[in-house]
């Protein structure tokens, strides 16, 4: 039975890890437009990342975490609540990373990559350990 259960969660993991490619394609893409069009690297990270929140919410929703998906209700309310939370953390330690290298000087679409993965990791442990347990 422990065997099956780890398999489940690994199989979960990598459903993660795809959708949050998925996301991450939203994000990088909005996120080099808007460096593009000439917004400050900070601020266009931060829209850049909202708009990535959207997809993995429903990526995450519908393929990953399907059956801890809360009906309807107080409790699936409760639940977008924490997965919001959780994409909050993420944005704010996305936002501090890319604007503390830019700062620094080092380039955003580099400070960006250092971003993902220590926002991939925050979020992961709270969306499984707290949102969708």
């Amino acid at each position: 039975m422990s065997a099956l259960l780890l398999r489940l969660k690994d199989i979960r993991f990598i459903r993660y890890v795809l959708a949050s490619v998925g996301a991450l394609a939203v994000d990088m893409g909005c996120f080099l437009a808007l460096l593009s069009a000439g917004m400050w690297a900070a601020s266009a990270s931060a829209i850049a990342y909202c708009a990535g929140i959207i997809a993995h919410w429903l990526m995450s929703s519908r393929a990953v975490f399907v059956g801890n998906v809360a009906e309807r209700g107080v409790q699936r309310t409760r639940q977008k609540a924490l997965f919001v939370i959780s994409a909050l953390v993420g944005l704010a330690l996305t936002t501090a990373i890319v604007w503390t290298g830019d700062e620094a000087g080092m380039d955003p679409r580099l400070a960006k990559l250092v971003a993902i993965a220590v926002s991939f990791a925050a979020t992961w442990v709270l969306r499984s350990k707290v949102v969708f347990r």
